[in-house]
């Protein structure tokens, strides 16, 4: 059940007061509670001092009125010992905070250790047992609280769970209708994940909420586009009082406007709210285990078809990909040899998402290119499946792909198949294989848990674990660390590394962090925007 806040509408009457509230007279500016919510407009009306209510008490004192509350407050959230009703909604122990005008307050702490249900008790969307969460958003023309408090979670995803996201995936242009929305002149669906994103947040900030919550905000993300989004941040918090709750899985993510850190550590269990200091950051693990080691990084291409070395793995001649009159890739010529690590770079909408997909056999544009992968030119027979046998692949439009709530060790078992979803089950030996990748992520024990059900790091995980069990021999990894925190990202870039020590390995890999590269990248390609 959510938060009534979040169903209430807007009221009728402003002299009425808002839907719901019991018949006893409320002026405005006082604090209301509607039995699951509280809000506050402390603006000071005719007929009494700010936020008075209808009975004189003492500053701090509390009135109850059966189904509101009325009182004066300085805070803007405040939970008093708050624990949901629902048990698998809860923190480890009772949520005690207040954030208080003008901070600014980072939720930070590991994969899975429960940022995110914290926000889900910040922001209502549970009922708690006894006292419910108070709200004081002083000088806000809304009167409730799910007007007030904009809530945006970026999880390797391009828009809402429907059918939407086919369309944003720019290899299906051509099934696009011609009323489709624009955005600074593009089709929404020819826009990147980072452009996307920016798009989401400039129509979020339209209704103009007084607290914004962003979940993982700088995934997929270039550097400029990263500063960007802090320096759009830190300009709304100074001229229009926003304030702003980012959650983040790495300290390094925080930006120097936040004031206020509340960590979070495995197991939900939530610390007490702590100033920070934007020099603040605690050293970055230099090492991680890497899982077990008895997995063999064999090579089923070179082994079973011993092509010849010289052979390219993949190799494009003058490819042009346009949609409409919008230039994404231009006269790219680029030949990949077995054994090569590559580093696929660009800002956000340059092409990077477009070119991988033409090498994975996702974009039909490919078979009007000179393009040939593994030796064969697309268009001579070939099926998508010949193609897609020996390619391990994991990227944000994967991970937003999967909607299926299957357990996760049938996940990763779907990469022996390359299917989204299992069709065909596992026989004892591959379960068997898929396990010890899941092993060497540290996710084993997440097997049987459902794919949805996961944190959005540890459904990465999965999805990495997907991409290796097939052993390919070409590793596609579009923004493989998405959402990881430093640990488990060390530990994934070791597992990289050490794959990719069998010379017939060849590696293509996206990442708009450099420090997140792998070691031993022998080549670059960097990708330009067109106009």
């Amino acid at each position: 059940m959510k938060n009534k806040s979040h169903l209430h509408p807007k009221p009728s009457s402003p002299a009425g007061g808002p839907q719901g509230a019991s018949p006893h007279p409320n002026p405005q500016g006082g604090l209301i509670r509607h039995s699951s919510f509280v809000i506050s407009n402390p603006s000071s009306p005719a007929g009494g001092p700010q936020g008075a209510s209808l009975h004189p008490k003492p500053q701090g004192a509390l009135i109850s009125h059966s189904s509101f509350v009325i009182r004066h407050s300085s805070f803007v959230i405040h939970i008093d010992h708050g624990v949901t009703r629902h048990p698998a909604h809860r923190m480890a122990e009772p949520v005690c905070l207040d954030i208080l005008p003008g901070e600014q307050v980072a939720i930070v702490g590991p994969n899975a250790a429960g940022k995110s249900r914290l926000v889900d008790i910040i922001t209502g969307r549970w009922p708690l047992l006894g006292d419910e969460v108070h709200y004081h958003f002083e000088g806000s023309p809304h009167h409730l609280a799910s007007e007030n408090i904009k809530v945006m979670q970026f999880r390797d995803s391009y828009g809402d769970t429907d059918a939407t996201y086919y369309l944003q995936q720019r290899w299906n242009q051509h099934d696009i209708a011609d009323d489709v929305p624009m955005v600074d002149g593009k089709p929404i669906i020819a826009l990147s994940s980072g452009e996307l994103r920016k798009y989401q947040l400039r129509k979020a900030l339209q209704s103009q909420p007084r607290l914004l919550v962003l979940d993982n905000p700088f995934i997929g993300l270039d550097t400029e586009a990263r500063q960007q989004l802090r320096d759009t941040l830190a300009t709304l918090i100074r001229e229009q009082a926003l304030q702003v709750i980012l959650v983040v899985a790495r300290h390094s993510d925080i930006p120097d406007f936040i004031t206020h850190i509340i960590p979070v550590e495995t197991g939900c269990h939530m610390l007490p709210k702590q100033a920070w200091v934007p020099t603040q950051q605690p050293a970055a693990a230099t090492s991680a285990t890497a899982g077990t080691s008895h997995i063999a990084c064999t090579s089923p291409l070179a082994s079973a078809e011993a092509q010849d070395a010289t052979t390219p793995i993949l190799r494009f001649n003058h490819v042009s990909i346009r949609y409409g009159s919008h230039t994404i890739l231009h006269d790219l010529c680029w030949t990949v040899h077995r054994g090569e690590r590559w580093a696929l770079s660009g800002a956000n909408g340059s092409g990077k998402s477009t070119l991988l997909s033409l090498v994975c056999a996702d974009n039909p544009q490919a078979y009007a290119c000179d393009i040939e992968l593994f030796g064969r030119r697309r268009g001579t027979g070939e099926s998508i499946w010949d193609i897609k046998r020996h390619i391990g692949y994991v990227s944000p439009e994967m991970h937003r792909a999967y909607l299926k709530d299957l357990p996760a060790i049938d996940i990763v078992a779907s990469g022996l198949h390359d299917s989204v979803g299992l069709y065909v089950r596992p026989k004892p030996e591959q379960r068997h294989t898929c396990l010890a990748w899941m092993e060497r992520f540290g996710i084993e024990a997440l097997a049987d848990r459902t794919f949805l059900s996961l944190s959005s790091g540890e459904q990465r995980l999965c999805l990495l674990a997907r991409a290796f069990v097939k052993s390919p021999d070409l590793l596609i990894l579009d923004e493989p660390f998405h959402g990881l925190d430093d640990e488990r990202r060390i530990m994934a870039t070791h597992i990289i590394e050490h794959y990719c020590q069998n010379p017939d390995v060849t590696l293509v890999i996206v990442s708009h962090y450099e420090q997140e590269l792998p070691a031993g990248i022998t080549h670059r390609l960097t990708l330009q925007r067109h106009s």
